[in-house]
């Protein structure tokens, strides 16, 4: 198992998301997400809206994707 927070992913908060997998991990990010989109939370709100311009351009997402998934990776095991 392995620990990233929501500002690790790109996010706007430090709540601890761990999973097997950085898949798993992905999918505890969006949930979280989705969460506090509902709540209008600002901050995750403008970390919204920075990911929406970064998917405006395919390879840049892709990189970014990529380096959250090296960094997983990369992370010791809890």
């Amino acid at each position: 198992m392995k620990t990233m927070t929501c500002k690790q992913l790109g996010g706007a908060c430090e709540e601890a998301f761990t999973a097997q997998t950085f898949a798993e991990i992905a999918e505890l990010s969006k949930q979280h997400g989705m969460a506090m989109f509902q709540k209008q939370d600002a901050a995750h709100l403008e970390a919204m809206e920075n990911m929406k311009s970064l998917m405006q351009d395919p390879a840049a997402m892709q990189a970014w994707f990529e380096g959250k998934k090296q960094a997983f990776e990369a992370l010791p095991e809890d």
